[in-house]
């Protein structure tokens, strides 16, 4: 349908919802959708005179209200955001900047004197924006109100845009190599957030915990869009580490459902209390394996269970995820252990690595998805782009198995196995193991070279009641085949296994320190 875009899609649920909360964040900050649409539609005008003929405009915000606007205005404004990963260092971002052409980019003073991070070439203020827009934005908060949205949208916005035209450039997480500009248009958005509406029966009360970036595919569609188009509140912290603050928003916007990683779930479980995520109905995990031990503790504290998913950029970023069980209608929605099914959009096979030949049901292979949320391609990268799509299916990298009642069971990745003396060898069973002696505290295998087997493993792990020697010793008598079995030298004890601003574990960091570690490079005693 031409027309049907993001900005929108807000227009038309702003007018409905008009003197209802949108947003809200940690400073204390609180918008009704009429004010956040007066508020972005006063700031689009403003970009247009401050950006004439650029395309693309950069945001570094983190999530917050200011944040929401800022994207919600450069789609107003005929232009495209892209929010710039302001943890990934100064190359990536740079990068990203050269990649899109960007010569303005949206930021604060405030952030980045908080952040302790330089003011990037092009820096246009929010701070300054609000000031010079405060009077239209009185202006446009009356047109909003008593004018028709398509009278709206005639006046002050480009509704002749296609929903496959580009909407945003997400940069992917780069844990395992460079980060690559991954192009999702209107469509690929609001798939999914139609799809994810389907799943998660969301009602004009609900209200969603939002903490995770908006340079992160699910960040940007599930925590920003999904609740402006939807009609709900968000309220945002840019902290996901930060379980105090986050119990208290919780507690104090009464909100329904959150979506984090289980690291950060396992910081709130030891946190939070469970008066302060009493009103949580949602509880939704991704972006790494769920173990186990993290599960049972959360459910065991806040009676709620939590329900993983799954998703890869590509995809805008939703796959399959695990809903609540409908008891009254005898629906299984949920399977501890999988990822759930596939969303109501989505399309997934288990197909031969090699040969490329479906699978049976629950026989372990690579698994490929595809559905209107696939992405456009990468950016600037059509070779990459063909690569990773075989006639029309994305090619995701995850070896799973989907079972007859439709649940994907991750086992793990691709590029995440070692080929040790002629073995392939994975590297999350060897992590799922060590969970197992460590409990809940991270960890994590990687490999490096090795002269003698091509290739050996390394572990860490954060646990200061197991020793090096305990584990090696606990491991041996585990199960797991002995060449799976890191030595004893390659087993180390760190303070905190390395992530990146989206709460995934960073790869090539432990890469990095295995080989200073256990590369011949330095030596280090056990931590």
């Amino acid at each position: 349908m031409r027309g049907d875009l993001l900005p929108l899609r807000f227009l038309k649920t702003a007018r409905r919802r008009f003197f209802s909360l949108a947003m809200a964040d940690s400073s204390g900050t609180e918008l009704t959708f009429g004010k956040a649409l007066a508020g972005s539609l006063a700031l689009a005008r403003w970009l247009r005179r401050k950006s004439p003929g650029e395309r693309m405009i950069g945001i570094m915000v983190p999530a917050s209200v200011g944040g929401a606007l800022a994207n919600i205005a450069v789609l107003f404004a005929g232009k495209i955001p892209v929010n710039l990963n302001f943890t990934a260092g100064r190359e990536a971002m740079a990068t990203a900047i050269e990649q899109c052409q960007i010569r303005t980019v949206l930021t604060s003073r405030l952030f980045l004197a908080k952040a302790k991070l330089e003011k990037p070439e092009g820096a246009c203020f929010l701070e300054d924006a609000t000031k010079e827009i405060a009077a239209v934005a009185k202006l446009m908060w009356f047109a909003g109100l008593l004018f028709p949205a398509r009278v709206i949208e005639r006046l002050l916005v480009d509704g002749s845009r296609h929903p496959d035209e580009l909407a945003t450039v997400i940069f992917s997480s780069g844990s395992t190599g460079l980060p690559k500009g991954v192009m999702l248009s209107h469509r690929n958005v609001l798939t999914v957030c139609d799809a994810t509406s389907r799943v998660y029966w969301m009602t004009a009360d609900d209200r969603m915990m939002s903490v995770l970036p908006f340079f992160h595919a699910f960040g940007f569609t599930i925590c920003l869009w999904f609740p402006l188009v939807t009609g709900f509140a968000a309220v945002y912290h840019a902290n996901p580490t930060d379980a105090g603050t986050i119990g208290e928003m919780v507690r104090a916007y009464r909100a329904t459902i959150i979506l984090s990683t289980p690291t950060f779930y396992a910081g709130y479980t030891r946190k939070c209390t469970p008066e302060e995520f009493a009103t949580l109905r949602f509880a939704v995990v991704g972006a790494e394996k769920l173990r186990e031990p993290i599960a049972r503790a959360f459910k065991e504290k806040y009676g709620l269970d939590l329900l993983e998913g799954y998703g890869c950029t590509e995809m805008g970023p939703c796959v399959a995820v695990n809903v609540p069980d409908d008891a009254s209608a005898g629906q299984k929605g949920r399977k501890p252990g999988t990822v759930g099914r596939p969303l109501p959009s989505v399309a997934a096979k288990i197909v031969d690595p090699e040969s490329g030949q479906p699978v049976k049901p629950g026989r372990e292979g690579l698994l490929l998805v595809k559905g209107a949320n696939l992405m456009l391609g990468y950016l600037n990268a059509p070779d990459k782009t063909r690569e990773v799509l075989r006639d029309g299916w994305y090619v995701t990298g995850d070896i799973a198995t989907i079972d007859e009642e439709g649940f994907i069971r991750l086992t793990d990745r691709l590029s995440r196995f070692s080929k040790i003396a002629g073995e392939m060898v994975p590297h999350l069973k060897i992590e799922e193991a060590i969970a197992e002696i460590v409990g809940d505290s991270p960890c994590v295998v990687t490999a490096i070279p090795d002269e003698a087997r091509s290739e050996k493993l390394v572990a860490f792990y954060t646990n200061k009641d197991v020793s090096r020697e305990a584990l090696w010793v606990l491991l041996s008598n585990s199960e797991l085949p002995k060449l799976w079995i890191p030595k004893r030298e390659n087993l180390y004890r760190i303070e905190a296994i390395p992530q990146l601003g989206t709460g995934k574990v960073d790869l090539k960091a432990i890469r990095a320190l295995a080989l200073e570690l256990a590369g011949g490079i330095t030596t280090s005693k056990d931590g």
